[in-house]
């Protein structure tokens, strides 16, 4: 189960004293300030009167994206096309570092706000702008829902099986790169500001770079061989074997062999040392020449055994093999456990809700949760006293 543990509200972080205006939506930019605020920057969403889509993407009513998401942060409602509104950033923004927004291309603009108009109230502002396409460009004024992104970066074309359309991913994943891609990229550009002689900037953040950049060398591939890359499913086109195979008893085993000393110990694990020398099997080009026959041979000795018994004995062989998990299964790994890689937090609505820990982990200064996702506008009087005004600040 979960590692449990309780919002402590004191913890301490590396980014202590680090203010981000969160007026982003859904999912990139809620990851980007997520890892801010794990680390301990004081992240303060700025929400619509309806709030941040991301409260309302529920599976049976539950808003389990908003929960984890949104920890470790504090919000007020700021509607910036209304004068209280742009009165209310105008103040937020001298008393801040970073700022996060996530509109289309000349919105920020169209409301009083473009960056220059922010780096003039905050010289020494980090303004990270999300955007699907980018702030230039052909296509900076679409819509850029990751799932366009997913598509066009070149991720979907090589995703999936052959005989099967392309492949979109069944997550947020452009978000989710994007938002890890944009933390790197607010610290390094903090680190500017800070320095004695230091400025502000604009950081412009698509979704399209980042997850373009995961693909590896495919357009240096492209262009140096005529090659596009193939749906190959579990596959790959650099090593063999590589795949996820069935066990008997209906469950599934990956496993790779991507390197030729992990290849021989293989064959032999499965009591085919023949096949080092066999000239259809001893090189990694003439396995990937012969993958069909290579997965018939692995897959058969895989599929007469059940999985905890593939795994002990590949274990016990040094060979790189894993199980398939669900969520369930995850959770129940015993590294999982172990190492706390999730934990489990006490919602008062929910109960115990699982999710991940902080990551990546600091020897000193860990990251830790400090508090739960907040209720739409839960911070507006704190924020406001915190400004030195009375009432609610913020609408």
């Amino acid at each position: 189960m979960p590692v449990s543990t309780t919002a402590s509200p004191a913890a301490d972080g590396p980014l202590s004293g680090i203010r981000v205006l969160d007026l982003s939506r859904l999912v990139a930019g809620n990851m980007l300030s997520l890892q801010l605020a794990d680390f301990g920057a004081d992240v303060i969403k700025l929400e619509p009167d309806r709030g941040d889509p991301l409260r309302h993407w529920q599976e049976n009513g539950i808003p389990a994206w908003w929960k984890v998401y949104s920890r470790n942060k504090r919000s007020i409602r700021l509607d910036l096309k209304t004068p209280e509104g742009k009165a209310s950033l105008r103040r937020l923004v001298p008393t801040a570092q970073v700022l996060i927004e996530g509109f289309r291309p000349g919105v920020m603009e169209a409301a009083g706000f473009s960056p220059d108009t922010l780096l003039g109230l905050n010289p020494k502002l980090v303004v990270v702008r999300i955007s699907g396409f980018g702030q230039t460009g052909p296509y900076a004024q679409r819509p850029g829902f990751g799932s366009l992104i997913e598509a066009m970066s070149g991720f979907a074309a090589k995703n999936g099986f052959a005989d099967k359309p392309p492949a979109l991913p069944n997550l947020a994943l452009a978000d989710m790169v994007a938002g890890l891609s944009g933390a790197f990229a607010t610290l390094a550009a903090l680190r500017v500001a800070e320095r004695p002689d230091g400025a502000g900037q604009v950081v412009d953040l698509s979704l399209l770079e980042p997850l373009h950049a995961t693909l590896g060398p495919d357009a240096a591939i492209h262009r140096l061989t005529g090659r596009s890359p193939s749906r190959i499913g579990n596959r790959v086109s650099i090593t063999a074997p590589r795949n996820v195979y069935r066990t008997r008893d209906g469950e599934w085993l990956a496993l790779s062999a991507s390197t030729q000393d992990m290849a021989a110990r293989l064959f032999r694990a499965i009591g085919r040392p023949d096949m080092v020398d066999d000239p259809r099997f001893a090189t990694n080009s003439a396995r990937l020449d012969n993958v069909d026959a290579v997965d018939a041979i692995v897959g058969g000795f895989i599929a007469a055994r059940d999985l905890a018994d593939n795994l002990a004995y590949f274990e016990q062989a040094e060979v790189t093999v894993g199980p398939v998990y669900d969520p369930a299964g995850f959770a129940l790994d015993p590294h999982v456990q172990g190492r706390g890689v999730l934990v489990e937090v006490e919602d008062p609505e929910l109960g115990p809700v699982p999710m991940h820990a902080p990551f990546p982990r600091l020897s000193r200064t860990p990251g830790r949760i400090r508090r739960l996702a907040p209720t739409l506008g839960q911070d507006e009087a704190a924020i406001a006293a915190e400004l030195g005004e009375a009432g609610e600040g913020g609408r």
